[in-house]
């Protein structure tokens, strides 16, 4: 029984494919230009924080000298008078501790007295890969700084003055407000609403009484940084889905690079999303956009071997808005996992941070496998839900198949005339291409019915690649051998580093590759069959084929060590079934002497061109007509 192969132009598919995927995975590194460009810009911020700091070195000595004094004398409430001006009265304030900490259904927040705002926030419902809780913020990896100007001629940075802290009830939400005090009427306030099991922090920064206060002629300036902790046991995997992402113009969703230091300047800004692959930290603007933010992100992962503490640092700096010589701010503030049903529950398309793939790919995925596999794993283990959504997948792009399957049979009936056509006009290219293209427009064998369905399995399949990593639900859920589906499922680990295969063993990527070797060796077979002899000047299909047959699995093999294990059990499983369908179409649905039979009726009647037949018909005839007009010349 001879074996049913699969078209070249599936071959040609899975060469698209696999370049999609080398693009994804490996972008180009920065010029020489742009390194050189990155240095000066950082040495550039490097001096422009120096000189803050000596600015505000007075400010933070006071702060120091003074946080906890309760009782100040004559004469150091002239030195503060004439240090820091009105705010002097901030420092005269009695406090009782230098955190606040409060707690709700899904974090414990730790809040800075010294600059008001946080310095811990603890996710109480997940712990990393290695079971230790998920800080978002902790070990001052975030700041969080207003500088602003006064009318005495000061500069302030608020991170570096004491914030009078104040925990009340408003029904079941707990408000925590901090405030720096020029008076016990007059203050700058942050203000935090916390609602029980609730990621989102209203947010609020206002004023009273400091119009008199503020310098409304000078800039008044937000300044957001952090450094994204690691809480992946791949930091490679997770770094690379880890990207500063922000939505404005109303509704574009754009993000600075994903494995290089970038920079940009963005105009009405609705959010910023710090995002670390799986849990976010959002500012989320109020009334009005952020304008004018100037947002960096800079990769801390120099060598993936070391064992490095952060991924990416992020920095946003917007300048905000005097309304009636007061702040008035009204935001909202996300600590949470990066889970679209709960980022599309706030109504601010919050989930667009996540990358679900661009076009039509982030469409599939967002209209039929977010809810498909939320629906199956509503019932369903983890594991067996990426199976059966596997199976229902392949069953719908099944037709698929049957179309490649089926311009196989037919180009493998037509071979013998075909091959005889090319030997009766071996030296008439033309001719012999115009015959074959006549013939198989009568049989109804064009070779692009099998090429095009094909073609129809990409968006398919890039959708799937971003999807499996991006599924908060699969993070930790184990099956079979692996702990973690989000996450690589190692059964070996190496004591060295393979370049671009790393220090351990995954199974599911050979059991993937293993399957896509003989679903392949399958399929390959046949279509050198039928495959026209090699014409002079043209590269061997048949030795490419061979070459694919081993190229494809060892891609597999190498690049999906350290993906998702789902990813991966996706493909295994895909290929095993895409075989079964294979052998069902060959042995019990598609019979040669039938497909035989209706090509010679089809030959038998009279075919009509369809305009791109009929241009390239005529196009081959002039190109024959000028070669016959050359060759009489010559003679």
């Amino acid at each position: 029984m001879e074996e049913k192969k699969f078209d070249i132009n599936s071959i040609i598919g899975f060469i698209l494919i696999f370049g999609i995927l080398l693009y994804i995975m490996y972008q180009n590194q920065p010029t020489p230009e742009e390194i050189e460009a990155q240095k000066k810009a950082e040495q550039e911020q490097v001096e422009a924080e120096q000189k803050a700091s000596k600015q505000n070195e007075a400010v933070v000595t006071t702060a120091e000298d003074y946080s906890n004094t309760q009782v100040l004398d004559s004469t150091q409430r002239v030195a503060l008078q004439n240090k820091l001006g009105a705010f002097s009265y901030a420092l005269s304030q009695p406090t009782s501790s230098e955190q606040t900490e409060v707690e709700t259904d899904v974090f414990k927040l730790t809040f800075n007295n010294t600059g008001g705002h946080l310095a811990e926030v603890k996710l109480k419902n997940f712990v990393d890969y290695d079971s230790v809780p998920i800080y978002l913020v902790q070990d001052k990896n975030s700041s969080f700084n207003i500088t602003f100007g006064t009318t005495d001629n000061r500069i302030f940075n608020t991170q570096d003055l004491p914030f009078q802290p104040s925990v009340t009830k408003s029904g079941n939400n707990t408000v925590v407000s901090m405030k720096l005090k020029v008076s016990e009427s007059a203050y700058l306030e942050y203000r935090y609403e916390l609602k029980p099991d609730d990621y989102m922090i209203d947010f609020s920064i206002k004023s009273q009484g400091l119009s008199n206060v503020f310098n409304t002629s000078q800039p008044i300036n937000l300044d957001w940084r952090q450094k994204n902790i690691r809480h992946a046991k791949s930091i490679s995997y997770e770094n690379r889905y880890t990207r500063l992402t922000y939505m404005h113009d109303g509704d574009k969703v754009d993000k600075l690079s994903q494995m290089n230091d970038d920079k940009e300047t963005v105009d009405d800004v609705n959010w910023l999303s710090y995002r670390q692959h799986f849990f976010s930290t959002i500012l989320v603007a109020g009334e009005t956009t952020f304008k004018d933010v100037a947002i960096t992100s800079t990769d801390l992962v120099e060598d993936e071997e070391v064992d490095t503490l952060f991924t990416k640092k992020y920095t946003a700096k917007m300048p905000l808005t005097f309304k009636g010589g007061e702040l008035n701010e009204n935001l909202g503030l996300y600590y949470g996992p990066t889970d679209s049903k709960t980022l599309k529950s706030y109504g601010k398309n919050l989930e667009g941070s996540i990358p679900f793939g661009w076009g039509i790919f982030g469409w599939i995925n967002k209209a039929l496998f977010i809810p498909l596999f939320g629906w199956l794993s509503g019932f369903l283990p983890y594991g067996i839900a990426i199976i059966v959504m596997t199976i229902l997948v392949k069953i719908m792009l099944s037709f698929v198949q049957y179309k490649q399957f089926l311009s196989q049979a037919k180009m493998k009936i037509l071979k013998p005339e075909l091959d005889a056509i090319r030997k009766k006009y071996k030296d008439n290219k033309l001719k012999s291409q115009q015959e074959t293209m006549a013939l198989q427009n009568k049989a109804g064998a064009s070779p692009l019915s099998g090429c095009l369905p094909g073609l129809m399995q990409i968006p398919v399949f890039y959708a799937l690649f971003m999807f499996f990593p991006t599924a908060f639900d699969l993070r930790q859920k184990s099956f079979l051998w692996a702990d973690d589906l989000s996450s690589y499922d190692s059964i070996f680990e190496l004591p060295f580093n393979i370049p671009f295969y790393g220090d351990h063993v995954s199974l599911f990527p050979i059991l993937a590759a293993v399957a896509i070797f003989f679903y392949m060796k399958m399929t390959t077979g046949q279509q050198m069959a039928t495959q026209a002899p090699q014409q002079e000047g043209m590269p061997d299909m048949s030795k490419m084929m061979k070459y694919m047959i081993y190229f494809s699995p060892l891609l597999m093999l190498v690049f999906f060590n350290n993906y998702a294990s789902g990813l991966s059990l996706y493909y295994f499983i895909s290929n095993l079934i895409s075989i079964g369908i294979m052998l069902v179409i060959k042995n019990y649905i598609i019979d040669e002497e039938k497909v035989l039979a209706k090509i010679e009726v089809s030959k038998s009647k009279p075919k009509k061109q369809n305009r791109f037949q009929k241009k390239m018909s005529e196009m081959m005839e002039q190109a024959e007509q000028q070669k016959q007009s050359q060759q009489k010349r010559k003679k």
